[in-house]
């Protein structure tokens, strides 16, 4: 038997991000020791529509935890000046840029629907 069969679960943190779900979970080994464990899990459906889920798990000791956490730091630090130069797309502005132009649409149409109402009642809710 490993030594991480019969570990303790401590924390669990599930961490949905659009079709993937990050799980964070501290464990303890049978001596005590501290670990986490990421977990990438992310859900497929095969040619039928049956769900199944394909999952990656990596272990983090703790005395990894500084080193980890400057490479990961490093690396999220790189990915942004690279997309400040402009050579990549940016999924996320274009998502905010849709969903903006969504949100504008409505805010417009608000405004309008106010201001109708506020010449109506000479006084809009939004004003006081």
């Amino acid at each position: 038997m490993s030594s991480y069969e019969n570990q303790d679960e401590l924390y669990s943190r599930p961490v949905r991000a659009g079709k993937r779900t990050y799980f964070f979970d501290v464990k303890a080994t049978r001596g005590r020791d501290l670990y986490m464990t990421i977990t990438e899990s992310k859900r497929r459906f095969d040619d039928g529509g049956n769900v199944s889920y394909s999952k990656h798990k990596i272990f983090l000791y703790r005395e990894d935890f500084e080193k980890f956490e400057e490479g990961f730091l490093d690396a999220v630090d790189k990915i942004q000046e690279l997309m400040e130069s402009g050579e990549f797309r940016d999924p996320m502005a274009e998502r905010a840029a849709q969903d903006g132009s969504s949100e504008d649409s409505q805010d417009g149409e608000e405004m309008q629907a106010t201001s109708e109402r506020a010449s109506e009642d000479d006084i809009a809710f939004d004003d006081l």
